[in-house]
């Protein structure tokens, strides 16, 4: 098999243009071609001009005669397989791997210990994805009370249930981890085209069946999954993890413990803090939610083709590095998208985006990013940066008013330093709404003065960022955890704490739907291997 790269062709080719370029690139006959398939499908928007930019597997009759009348610089080589080596038990196992959390990390690590036979328990603080999307969604638009146990952050699923369900990475994958994780996703009831596209989607609407296979497949296979049971302690003795907690005061005993959190479990990085359970400070990201109308971004980057079905709503990404020695950044960008509350603490107010699998509201989202260092807040106290999490959150509720509304601000506003009144052309899309106000009140000068210089840098090549009406929502603060839990390289256990598994966003080992599933399938593997 052969793997032909970056074949481009025009938004409006057919399928016939699409084997005749590869006939080209291969500068063969079409009776030599056995089979040709995509394997990557990208929008290439780069150069002025867009293209679909594709990656094909070819199976030719005669590779080495095709690949002798090939230059070196052809874009043509040997594909290699992209087959993950499942892990598997080399003995039976007398007590269960004890998992908690049930986001990415925790369901696909369960999963491969179920199909290896271990019959993991897995423990969730939240709710079921359909009570907990219930509870979400209530919050946001029917005016139900705040559950701290339930929202965009605690319940199966994780904190990625609520976002555009983005499913590519920038990780590394010897292993190639991820390609089987999307062909499971596919058996799960995620869309096919997320296995050839370069940047796959899933969405919120489509993710929550996904999670429910999953875990209906873990439980099949003899493994227990219990919701609303929050890990409130751990017994450690003579350095190995014993046992955990539960609020209710159970105690489980288990063969070892993965704890797949998140990046908001705060209470219970407090918790593993009282038992010495080793963490380091990391950098982390603050910023705002910004929101551009759809069709502005379709129009900066697709040009004529802007609203084409073919190409859907245009996605963008930006880096720009400023004066101030600070680097701001898109994050979790939500074409077609919604902002939303996804504070999980009482008295808080935090953002983030969500979009639904067709992209089809009427804003562009995405965190406006500025990244901080553990060098930003002083002392020595390892939760330090969620303090600083913290303090902003809480500025960000009374700046609203107290009501769980979240503070908004027009960016020329916020470029010129006064107080926004009231919307423009663009709708704030936040749920349960937005008090109009000066956002620099709650945020540090080094945020404020980043942004702004950020904001021409990025328009230069994203025109029409800089439109003075786009909204500015306060504010994002879960970009990712501020701390790390150290693990031994090769073990994957805690370094101070045997038996204990920290893994995925919440343990600093990832950053995503996809790198934190693909953590959680090392650690299975590191379970598997130890076993």
């Amino acid at each position: 098999m052969l793997q032909l790269s970056q074949v481009l062709l025009p938004v409006d080719h057919t399928d016939a243009s699409l084997r005749k370029a590869a006939l080209e690139v291969l500068r063969t006959r079409e009776a030599d071609v056995k089979s040709l398939t995509i394997k990557q499908r990208a929008i290439d928007a780069r150069r002025g001009h867009v293209s679909f930019s594709y990656t094909l597997l070819a199976e030719v009759a005669d590779e080495a005669r095709v690949l002798q009348k090939l230059d070196r610089a052809a874009r043509v080589q040997v594909a290699v397989p992209e087959d993950y080596q499942v892990p598997h038990a080399t003995h039976e196992v007398s007590e269960r791997p004890v998992i908690v959390g049930t986001g990415p990390c925790g369901l696909f690590c369960g999963l491969l210990l179920a199909r290896a036979g271990l019959k993991p328990l897995l423990l969730e603080r939240g709710k079921a994805a359909g009570d907990r999307a219930r509870d979400v969604t209530g919050f946001w638009n029917r005016g139900w009370a705040f559950n701290a146990e339930s929202n965009v952050q605690y319940g199966e699923g994780g904190a990625g249930t609520f976002s555009d369900g983005k499913l590519y990475t920038q990780i590394r994958d010897r292993e190639h981890r991820i390609p089987w994780l999307l062909k499971e996703m596919v058996k799960a009831g995620a869309p096919e085209d997320i296995l050839i596209k370069a940047r796959p989607h899933i969405g919120t609407d489509r993710l929550i069946k996904v999670v429910r296979h999953v875990r209906e497949e873990i439980i099949s296979l003899g493994g227990e999954v219990r919701f609303e049971s929050r890990v409130s302690d751990v017994l450690i003795e003579k350095g190995v993890m014993r046992a955990v907690v539960l609020a209710d005061g159970t105690v489980i005993e288990g063969g070892c413990f993965i704890f797949g959190i998140g990046h908001s479990s705060r209470d219970t990085f407090a918790m593993l803090k009282r038992h010495n359970v080793p963490m380091e400070r990391k950098p982390f990201s603050i910023g705002v939610r910004i929101e551009h109308p759809q069709k502005l971004i379709d129009s900066s980057l697709y040009g004529r083709w802007a609203g084409d079905a073919r190409l859907g709503s245009a996605p963008y990404k930006f880096v720009a590095h400023c004066g101030t020695g600070r680097t701001a950044y898109s994050f979790c960008m939500c074409p077609g998208g919604l902002v939303v509350a996804a504070n999980s603490e009482p008295g808080t107010v935090v953002t983030n985006g969500m979009s639904s699998y067709a992209r089809a509201e009427a804003n562009a989202n995405a965190g406006f990013m500025v990244d901080v260092s553990p060098d930003d807040y002083p002392g020595d106290d390892v939760l330090a940066g969620v303090e600083l999490q913290r303090r902003i959150e809480k500025a960000a509720f009374d700046l609203a008013g107290g009501t769980y509304k979240a503070p908004a601000q027009l960016l020329g506003d916020f470029m010129a330093g006064r107080a926004s009144t009231g919307p423009g052309k663009v709708q704030p899309s936040y749920k349960p709404g937005v008090v109009w106000t000066d956002l620099t009140a709650a945020l540090p000068d080094y945020i404020v003065e980043t942004i702004i210089q950020a904001v021409p840098r990025i328009d230069k090549n994203l025109r029409g960022f800089d439109l003075e009406e786009a909204v500015l929502t306060g504010f994002e603060t879960r970009s990712s955890c501020p701390i790390r839990i150290p693990r031994d390289a090769e073990t994957l256990e805690c370094t101070g704490v045997r038996h204990f598994y920290p893994a995925g966003e919440g343990a600093g080992y990832a950053g995503g739907i996809i790198s934190a599933a693909a953590d959680g399938m090392r650690v299975a593997e590191a379970v598997l291997a130890r076993v």
